[in-house]
């Protein structure tokens, strides 16, 4: 497929797509991770990209992308995510990278923690390449889990103080392997959006709307 033909088809995927309404156990949420080279995505290049399915209140694992990208230098993220620059070069060029998760992705909903600074990183690089930035919607895993908090799913428990992805591992009792490799930070984070997702329907947030709010802290 041609470079305009797969914007294309990206493009048509959002002429019939999710709504507020639309029940959450009917979206094809794509859970997302990627490692980087740095903390600014003006200047600093996605290195591995991990991303699995959650539709149904299921993990689809064959419903999955993983892709390692060329990096030009090593710079300090190498002791966080342990890839080097001389391990990248059997990977693809971004153009390329980005292109098959563009066709992967489709119009699901982006889930992450934190995953502001993923978006960013992509979105730096789709308009580098394509002109463009997703038009995904995105939900992050922290944010629900503070609308969770203050409707009271957590009544009787330690207020949230660590908001770490680590932490609400911890919370909801799922084994950190795999850290800080993104396919494996993307399977974590799709069995703690699994957990979140029940508490949210038992609160009666059952729709897309209620649970890809953003979260405002409360004034003062």
């Amino acid at each position: 497929m041609t470079e305009s033909a797969l914007v294309q088809e990206y493009f048509r995927c959002f002429e019939n797509t999710w709504t507020d309404g639309t029940p959450a156990d009917s979206v094809r949420f794509v859970v997302l991770d990627s490692e980087t080279t740095g903390l600014d995505p003006r200047k600093d290049r996605i290195i591995t990209i991990g991303a699995v399915v959650v539709l149904n209140n299921e993990i689809c694992l064959d419903d999955s992308f993983d892709a390692l990208l060329q990096v030009d230098v090593n710079t300090s993220a190498v002791t966080v995510h342990g890839i080097t620059r001389e391990e990248s070069a059997q990977g693809l060029d971004e153009p390329e990278a980005i292109g098959q998760f563009l066709a992967y992705l489709k119009d699901g909903v982006i889930v992450g923690h934190h995953i502001a600074h993923d978006v960013q990183c992509f979105n730096a690089a789709y308009e580098r390449h394509f002109g463009f930035e997703m038009r995904n919607r995105s939900l992050d895993t922290m944010a629900l889990t503070l609308h969770l908090e203050r409707d009271g799913a957590f009544a009787g428990e330690e207020p949230i103080s660590q908001f770490s992805l680590d932490a609400l591992c911890e919370r909801f009792g799922v084994v950190p392997h795999d850290r800080h490799t993104a396919p494996g930070d993307a399977f974590l984070t799709a069995q703690v959006f699994l957990r979140l997702l029940r508490l949210a329907a038992r609160q009666g947030r059952t729709t897309l709307g209620q649970v890809a709010q953003p979260f405002e802290p409360d004034a003062g």
